[in-house]
């Protein structure tokens, strides 16, 4: 470990890895540059802002069986939202980093190009690639510039910083090209991870998040809407990208103040089984309605999506449509699907075929979102199905994701939300109607049938067909009779 004198305001500044070249003063967000013998002053490092991820510098886990600490971060933003990632040093003194992005987590490390590599300009999301000796699905390509950072870090960076990066998908790995550099990639390997799977320690607790979310160091913005001055319930620091429910004004909140991004007009009132701010109790853990987006289909068809977001489990969904209810969550692994026009995906070794293919277009949408939202946002939608499992992918041009949904009870959406619930129950089945003598009615019916077969055999030869087509005949007829005698109107 090396410790050096902040050059702005004295602080102790601390290198835990050789491989930093520069970190940030904790006190007064100077860019320290490590040089041989000195350090430079780089100017002054934007703050990042809190956000509800619990992850801090100082915590530590375990990955691959070796312990690694957190060391630094960097904040990004790109077109759709800001995510983090998180500088993390091994004992053995190799590097890794750690993506934080709405309450999933991926570990890439460096690696060899193996290979020819294809330049940013010509890839496409959908689309297979070759990495080195293996294919991979794109699945999303970003240009994002670094709005804050703090500790140490493996290069100098500083507020404007821009990546230029690409992300490819093969079941729960994933293969990453970071062209920030230039035209020839940075090679990344990638896993999605979990924070339990790393045996995290020292992480921020829940109250530790509550005090500090959306706060640039001893400021908080409280949000009403800056064009009508209505109210938007919103999480701090984790929802940043937010819709009016009254007048539809596009807002960003990742920042000190709230900056309009488009400006809207007064919204007709959308009826929704679902209010904004709704609290449902789904396996012993408090999820909020965050916000909700209406989507239409090639044909017409529309549906409600409704974000949802517990303290402990994060994002997931609760989608109405014309079939019913289902709630759904983004995939962390992705099934085995080869190129976008083929009818099968492949999961946990089980096929799904594809239900639909059209394109979903957003034509309302309200409250705070892990990324932007607008009318008028449309992606491809690939639905697979098994049994009553289905999973989606989303296409854009900038994006592709999965997700996986499963049908839930009208009835048990009721049960979570309780008086906040304004939809309609499902009426239940209908039971099977009584008719006196019905098991009679249809002995005879058999039996006409019967007779009508037996039609010749029993003209050509009477004497020898006749008895024996009687005695079938009662032996239909006879056990009706009694069945209709037994049988009551039990509705």
């Amino acid at each position: 470990m090396q410790t050096v004198s902040c050059p702005s305001c004295g602080a102790e500044v601390k290198f835990r890895s050789h491989a930093s070249v520069m970190a940030v003063c904790e006190y007064c967000n100077t860019s320290v540059l490590k040089d041989v013998d000195a350090v430079q002053d780089l100017g002054r490092m934007s703050s990042v802002l809190e956000d509800y991820s619990p992850i801090q510098i100082g915590a530590s886990g375990v990955f691959g069986g070796r312990q690694f600490s957190v060391v630094g971060r960097i904040q990004l933003r790109y077109a759709a939202g800001v995510w983090n990632e998180w500088y993390l040093l091994f004992d053995d003194g190799q590097t890794a980093w750690l993506g934080d992005s709405s309450g999933l987590y991926t570990i890439t490390t460096a690696r060899d190009a193996g290979g020819p590599l294809p330049s940013f300009d010509a890839l496409e999301p959908g689309r297979m690639e070759s990495i080195g000796a293996e294919r991979f699905m794109t699945s999303e390509l970003r240009t994002a510039q670094c709005v804050g950072g703090q500790g140490e870090l493996p290069f100098k960076v500083g507020e404007g910083w821009q990546a230029k990066v690409a992300d490819f998908r093969r079941g729960a790995s994933f293969v990453t090209l970071d062209y920030s550099d230039g035209p020839a990639p940075a090679v990344y390997n990638g896993l999605s991870v979990t924070l339990d799977g790393l045996k995290f320690q020292l992480l921020r607790d829940e109250d530790q998040i509550q005090r500090s979310a959306g706060r640039y160091r001893g400021k908080l913005s409280a949000l009403d809407c800056p064009a009508c001055g209505g109210p938007i319930k919103y999480l701090p620091g984790m929802t940043a990208n937010l819709l009016c429910p009254a007048c539809r004004t596009r807002i960003d909140a990742a920042g000190p103040e709230a900056r309009v991004l488009a400006a809207g007009e007064k919204a007709a009132a959308v009826p929704t089984s679902l209010e904004l701010g709704a609290v449902a109790s789904l396996n012993k853990q408090e999820y909020r309605v965050i916000g909700f987006m209406v989507r239409r289909d090639d044909e017409g068809a529309r549906w409600t999506e409704y974000l949802l977001h517990g303290a402990r489990s994060g994002f997931s969904w609760l989608v109405e449509t014309e079939e019913g209810w289902f709630r759904a969550n983004v995939m962390e692994e992705w099934p085995d699907w080869h190129w976008t026009g083929a009818d099968t995906a492949t999961f946990d070794k089980v096929a799904y075929e594809k239900l639909y293919d059209y394109r979903a277009t957003v034509v309302h949408a309200a409250g705070a979102f892990n990324w932007r939202v607008a009318v008028g946002d449309s992606a491809r939608v690939y639905e697979f199905k098994h049994n009553q499992v289905r999973l989606s992918a989303e296409l854009t041009g900038e994006e592709l994701t999965w997700s996986r949904s499963t049908p839930i009870p009208t009835d048990q959406v009721k049960a979570w939300f309780g008086a906040a619930f304004h939809g309609e129950l499902s009426p239940a089945t209908p039971k099977e109607v009584w008719v006196k003598g019905r098991y009679g009615i249809m002995a005879k019916k058999f039996i006409m049938i019967m007779l009508v077969l037996n039609a010749i055999p029993v003209l050509f030869a009477f004497r020898s067909a006749f008895v024996p087509t009687l005695l079938g005949a009662l032996a239909v007829y006879l056990p009706a009779l009694f069945l209709d005698f037994t049988d009551k109107d039990d509705t």
